[in-house]
């Protein structure tokens, strides 16, 4: 016969070697509690990852010989290969659920069995083994109580030291100070509450299509109420935040891009509101309601906005009305330029943060720890289309500037520098005569411009803007965009096979 060996999950295992295999004995499974006749052995079912088994007292599978026992002398088995608890095992028959016997006990003088009766001296040395086993688990419980009963001790010296675990101190190197936050309120939870009256949701309309195709196609559907051909469809969302208790709304351009009317939600009540301006290069727009006693925004100074600080973004994502999301500045001075339908955007020195920002979060606010405004949300970059984490917020110090150049009615004016340019590739050097292989080509310049008073020709390619290098025409837009109207910068040119650098103090946009 082949014996088989059972591991505890039940699957067979390698067998055992003869030398250990219990011979002509039936297949047993290993059992669910062992072959201890305890009570808390059999009525705890095995877990399903088991854990080596409280350690039992294993029944040889022959019943050992029956010696005479000596008065006061302990009976010693003969020496026979047993299975240790971690091991498979081939167990006796399946009904040979015999009481363990410990054979290394002496029977004491008043216990001795008569001679031959080995069913009395088992019954005595299961009674001595379970007692033994209520004894390890009284010692088991009174030891994790001591634990338990000092953890709390700890704990509540740390509480009563801490004065409620509120904690503030000294770093070396900088000086760390941690405000306990109102047991009433969390910090979200303030600042929620501060700034989602401030922040509103932009409905856009417009008419529908006159493409005839439309019809065909079955675009010509109406969101809006009434059936008339003429009525407007709802064809936009966004979020706005209120820079002014008289009803001026700041958003991104983006959103009001092409739209003939404009539904603002306030919560208690919706209003139309008209388009004040737009700069488009800036993606940045105006629009005011009618209405008196609303809850402007607090405006933060976003130069002093630190990467790792808390963050809250507020807005109505897909549409759901001032929702807030949090999270921290993950990098400062992201910059971009993306091409619209009425032009190039320029995105300067933009916020970066992981706080979800969403398809409908564009307009809304960033808000730092104090509930004030430091960027309104304007991009994501995703391959989704939705948030991945990495979102951006047009500076506070920057939108701001811009929105009260709009409220005040005048042409909104950036930093200028009046040329022209191209971008320089390993394609079209050759062409334009340059050996440099990247960098923006001066293709003409504007007369009068700060670009010609500073020396600037047709031809120089421009490489860097205060030692930060140029590699397309787009850069160098985005660099001049980063700068202040009067502030002087350095740039990096190449003319000919020279490289040499010129100082150009920028002036604001040509009124037109």
């Amino acid at each position: 016969m082949t014996d088989k060996t059972h591991t505890p999950s039940g699957q067979p295992s390698v067998p055992l070697p003869e030398s250990e295999q219990m011979v002509n004995q039936p297949e047993q499974v290993w059992p669910a509690a062992a072959i201890d006749n305890s009570p808390a052995l059999q009525t705890q079912p095995y877990p399903n990852n088991p854990q080596p088994a409280p350690q039992p007292t294993y029944v040889p599978a022959q019943t050992p010989p029956q010696v005479p026992l000596q008065p006061q002398q302990p009976y010693v088995a003969p020496a026979q290969a047993y299975p240790s608890p971690t091991q498979a095992y081939v167990d006796g028959p399946a009904n040979a659920q015999q009481p363990s016997v410990n054979f290394e006990q002496p029977y004491p003088a008043e216990h001795q069995p008569p001679p031959g009766d080995s069913q009395a001296s088992g019954f005595q040395h299961a009674q001595a083994t379970t007692t033994k086993k209520s004894s390890r688990g009284l010692v088991f419980l009174m030891g994790l109580l001591g634990v338990l009963v000092g953890a709390g001790l700890s704990v509540g010296a740390l509480f009563i030291a801490t004065n409620g675990f509120s904690f503030s101190g000294s770093v070396d190197a900088a000086t760390l100070n941690i405000q306990p936050i109102s047991e009433d309120s969390s910090l979200a939870e303030a600042v929620a509450s501060k700034v989602t009256p401030s922040v509103v949701n932009i409905d856009v309309y417009t008419a529908p299509s006159t493409n005839p195709l439309d019809s065909l196609l079955g675009n010509n559907r109406n969101d809006s109420a009434g059936d008339e051909a003429d009525s407007l469809s709802k064809t936009g969302l966004g979020s706005g935040v209120i820079i002014s208790s008289s009803g001026y709304i700041l958003t991104n351009g983006h959103v009001v891009s092409g739209g003939q009317q404009f539904l603002v939600n306030l919560g208690d009540k919706q209003l139309e509101a008209k388009l004040v301006g737009e700069d488009q290069s800036s993606d940045l727009a105006v629009l005011k309601v009618d209405a008196t006693g609303l809850t402007p925004i607090e405006v933060g100074d976003s130069d002093q906005v630190n990467v790792g600080e808390w963050v809250m973004a507020v807005g109505s994502p897909f549409g759901l009305e001032k929702s807030v999301s949090t999270g921290i500045v993950s990098a400062l001075y992201r910059s971009t330029a993306m091409q619209s339908s009425d032009g190039v955007r320029i995105y300067a020195n933009m916020i970066q943060t992981d706080a979800a920002i969403n398809p409908g979060n564009s307009g809304g606010a960033l808000v730092d720890s104090e509930g004030k405004l430091v960027g309104i949300n304007t991009l994501v970059q995703t391959t989704s289309g939705s948030n991945s984490g990495v979102g951006f917020a047009l500076p506070s110090n920057y939108a701001i500037n811009i929105a009260e150049q709009i409220m005040q009615g005048k042409p909104v004016q950036h930093p200028y520098l009046g040329v022209t340019l191209l971008s320089v590739t390993t394609s079209n050097a050759s062409s334009l005569k340059t050996t440099a292989t990247t960098g923006a080509y001066v293709e003409s310049v504007v007369p009068g411009s700060p670009a010609e008073k500073a020396g600037l020709q047709v031809g120089d390619v421009i490489t860097a803007v205060d030692d930060t290098n140029v590699t397309s025409s787009a850069d160098l837009i985005i660099q001049i965009r980063t700068k202040e109207i009067d502030s002087v910068v350095k740039l990096t040119i190449k003319r000919g096979s020279a490289t040499q650098t010129i100082e150009v103090t920028l002036g604001p946009t040509p009124l037109e």
